[in-house]
């Protein structure tokens, strides 16, 4: 045996024994819908045009989640359900019939905690009032809506296909109907101003929204933009919107609890959270992924990512997925991927509880981080400093394949 492979299996086997000691931890759900009415030029999610809603499949894709999460239910027995979210896609697209069928097929399948958030994404194309109050009588009890910008031209070289008004008429939907609601927007948008960008989230806090999501638009692999790519603001200039950013929404007292993450007090999303703090998920759904602990192993899986083979394997009750064990030497760098992206850090026993691994296993690069001054450690949490958050690529590459010795005493 390899020395490499020989520690692997001595890191592995002191990090079961101590998950078989501890509870797993928290497990949510995400459901992916796979189509949109038109995809963005940014967009890298799988997303899938169906231009005519009138006839998209939208019983068989019900039907295909279904049986999804009954092949899924040994993988999960016993474990309850943190909270939901549906994803996509637009899943607004959903009718309010399937929405309920979707929901109540959860139940039936699957303990929910009563308090569980339940949150729905929506394009702001696909918003009517009565259509979302029935979504929230189902049990949705959040909305996160894609509004990027409250331009008109900054809507039209996104390839949004809302505008403005229906941008405004679904967040006073939102608004009406939901205690707890989203906006994402983006910022750094193709010949976009500070000004207007200043605008934009001017507009979106004259709503009150409890939460904000806010991105700087990126150039990602095989999108439209990464082949013709627009003219975006040069470094300086989304330094400055981003630090205005910042600086603006502190003082609207919103906490600014993860990276693109803003919230007013008690309205951190739940959902989230759970996926930056090393929690478990399952996801079902076209390209759906998930992250599933067991006491002697951490598996992820991957649902087949095109609709139509998706559909066809369930119809037929052939394999859905693909599955690996993370190795334990990829473990650390996989929980510092997450839990550095908060704020306010993590409490260090979380990383032994979620790893089953001592503090040992980053201690090296977690000492290189303390030295560049990206991290700040005392006896409670780890926390990354100013610095750190500027430059949070960098700091999460050094816990990459880290060469800690073995663990197994």
């Amino acid at each position: 045996m390899m020395m490499s492979d020989a520690r692997t299996v001595m890191v592995w086997s002191a990090a079961s024994r101590h998950i078989q000691m501890n509870a797993l931890p928290p497990l949510t759900l995400y459901v992916h819908i796979p189509w949109c009415v038109k995809k963005c030029p940014y967009c890298d999610f799988n997303s899938h045009e169906w231009k005519n809603t009138a006839d998209w499949p939208e019983k068989e894709y019900l039907d295909a989640l279904r049986r999804d999460l009954e092949l899924a239910l040994p993988s999960i027995w016993g474990r309850r359900i943190q909270s939901v979210f549906i994803g996509g896609g637009t899943p607004s697209l959903l009718s309010a019939a399937g929405i309920d069928r979707l929901l109540s097929n959860m139940r039936a399948c699957l303990p929910l905690n009563p308090d569980a958030e339940i949150t729905l994404e929506a394009n702001p194309g696909t918003f009517e009032a009565d259509k979302f109050k029935q979504f929230r009588a189902s049990g949705v009890n959040r909305l996160s809506i894609g509004i990027q910008s409250f331009n008109d031209a900054h809507l039209n070289a996104l390839g949004r296909i809302h505008n403005t008004q229906p941008a405004r008429r679904a967040v006073e939907i939102a608004r009406d109907a939901f205690d707890h609601f989203n906006l994402d927007l983006m910022f750094a948008l193709p010949g976009q101003t500070f000004d207007e960008c200043r605008a934009d989230i001017e507009t979106a806090l004259s709503y009150a929204p409890p939460h904000l999501s806010i991105y700087q638009l990126t150039l990602e692999a095989n999108t439209y933009f990464s082949k013709y790519p627009p003219r975006l603001p040069d470094d300086e200039q989304c330094a400055d919107m981003q630090d205005w950013i910042h600086a603006r929404l502190h003082d609207a007292r919103y906490a600014h609890y993860e990276v693109s993450a803003y919230a007013q007090p008690h309205q951190r999303c739940q959902h989230n959270l759970n996926y930056w703090q090393f929690g478990d998920y399952l996801g079902i759904g076209a390209g759906a992924h998930s992250k599933l602990s067991f006491p002697q192993r951490i598996v992820r899986q991957v649902r087949y990512k095109q609709p139509t083979a998706y559909l066809r394997q369930c119809a037929e009750n052939a394999p859905i997925q693909q599955e690996y064990e993370v190795s334990a030497e990829d473990v650390p760098f996989e929980f510092m991927l997450n839990a550095l992206r908060l704020t306010e850090g993590f409490p260090i026993h979380q990383f032994t509880e979620r790893t089953g691994l001592p503090l040992r296993a980053i201690e090296m690069p977690l000492r290189a981080a303390i030295t560049r001054g990206l991290l700040i450690r005392d006896h409670q949490t780890i926390v990354p400093t100013p610095l750190g958050r500027r430059f949070l690529s960098d700091l999460q590459a050094l816990f990459l394949k880290t060469s800690s010795p073995p663990f197994c005493k």
